[in-house]
């Protein structure tokens, strides 16, 4: 047997110490599939002291992180840390700088800057590698990568962040509003006590953004991925949603776009309509799905555990596998210098169907406003429903889904709208997702 790949970790997290747990549990297994050994040398955490639950005591502790990259001893340098910029990045650009292998779990990191990483990487000629960065133990990017690499990929999507998926399913379960049940998530450890980057997309934002480069072979472009979270779906809408045959959940959708002419590529992330019989629908908690078509493979469903320690470091070990065989392989597919740089694409462009919802006063000729707006943008209503009201003279839900047709349309109507003082809140927009 070869000599082991050794690894150094900064890092020592739930996941951190999953990744410790994982091979020393594993051990057997993962060196006969890796065909060598994987030893952990050297780690690096804020809180020498802190007890964390595995035994610390056969690695070398370092205080700084950024002098692990340079240890003669090191082959690979495993980064789970976070954050986008900061200690993380510097450590990333230090350890491919040295040569070394760098294999990370940081979404927002390759989001911003995975382009410049695997620049660097190339120029190294060393591997960078972030399969647990998106849908935690689920192998998508290895399956985009290899498993559908024969395959022209027409579109991606998917439900990419467990904490909106657990609230939206809980809301459809329990029939409460979202603030209910984000305070239950945050109970029960499945959202942060910030959880702006959840709740508002950015998290999965960061992630489709990575996987429309693996995906189309294009540059990382996460500046024009265009976010709407769920903050403002309430439990009315998915009150509805069910009666129509609809669950809501918040989906990342990533397509090419060549109704201009020119290959664009649209990134979106939105709370979405989706049919009870598509296999997104049965989604539910703190669990990631991703979708991906393709000209000859069809629909492909990856499913599974979107967070947690073990699945992240099941991902984590992955990699580390793949260097110890020494597979280097395209971080994105392609070549880094083959990358496409597309243009992000007009969200006017997209053909479909929409639920919008419309907070209004309880007065006569509100209804002949709204549906007067659509005529003149022609948006056509295929049904239209007014739900009860609080109080004589309160506030009233007025919800309509519309037949297919340009997005820029709709755009129009609520463009007539905006300012209306009929309208006491703005108006809630959910796409129909395709079948």
């Amino acid at each position: 047997m070869s000599d082991p790949l050794r690894i150094a970790l900064a890092g020592l997290g739930t996941v951190g110490t999953g990744v410790i747990e994982l091979l020393e549990t594993n051990r057997s297994t993962i060196e006969r599939r890796a065909g060598r050994a994987l030893q952990i040398v050297a780690v690096n955490a804020r809180d020498r002291t802190r007890d964390r639950g595995v035994d610390l005591s056969p690695f070398a502790w370092v205080d700084d992180m950024q002098a692990m990259a340079a240890r003669a001893d090191v082959d690979v340098v495993l980064e789970l840390v976070g954050g986008s910029d900061g200690p993380a990045l510097t450590l990333a650009r230090a350890a491919l700088d040295e040569g070394k292998a760098f294999v990370t779990a940081n979404k927002a990191m390759i989001a911003h800057h995975g382009l410049s990483l695997a620049e660097q990487a190339a120029l190294r000629g060393v591997p960078l590698k972030f399969e647990a960065a998106v849908a935690g133990g689920i192998p998508v990017v290895k399956g985009l990568r290899e498993g559908a690499a024969a395959n022209r990929i027409e579109r991606i999507y998917g439900i990419l962040n467990g904490t909106c998926n657990y609230i939206l399913s809980e809301m459809e379960r329990t029939g409460a509003d979202f603030d209910a049940m984000l305070a239950e998530a945050q109970a029960k450890g499945f959202a942060e006590a910030d959880p702006t980057f959840d709740i508002e997309g950015v998290d999965a934002a960061h992630k489709l953004a990575i996987l429309s480069a693996i995906g189309f072979g294009a540059r990382v472009d996460f500046a024009n991925v265009d976010a709407t979270g769920i903050g403002e779906v309430r439990a009315a809408d998915i009150t509805q949603a069910g009666t129509l045959g609809y669950v809501v959940r918040l989906v990342g959708i990533a397509s090419i776009d060549e109704s201009d002419g020119t290959p664009a590529l649209l990134q979106r992330v939105r709370p979405c309509l989706v049919a009870r019989g598509h296999p997104l629908a049965a989604v539910t908690g703190p669990t990631n799905a991703v979708v991906a078509e393709g000209n000859f493979s069809g629909r492909l469903l990856f499913q599974g555990a979107g967070a947690g320690a073990g699945p992240t470091a099941s991902a984590v070990v992955a990699d580390l596998i793949d260097i110890a065989r020494g597979d280097l392989g395209a971080p994105f597919s392609v070549p880094v210098e083959e990358l496409e740089t597309f243009p992000p694409a007009d969200p006017g462009n997209r053909i479909g169907r929409d639920y919008i919802r419309f907070t209004v006063t309880d007065r006569p000729g509100v209804l002949a406003e709204i549906t007067a707006a659509m005529r003149d943008a022609e948006v056509s209503i295929e049904s239209l429903i007014q739900r009860g009201r609080d109080h004589e003279g309160g506030e009233v839900l007025v919800a309509m889904v519309t037949h297919e047709g340009p997005e820029r349309c709709v755009t129009k109507a609520l463009e007539l709208l905006d300012g209306s003082p009929s309208l006491t809140a703005p108006p809630l927009v959910m796409p129909i997702l395709k079948d």
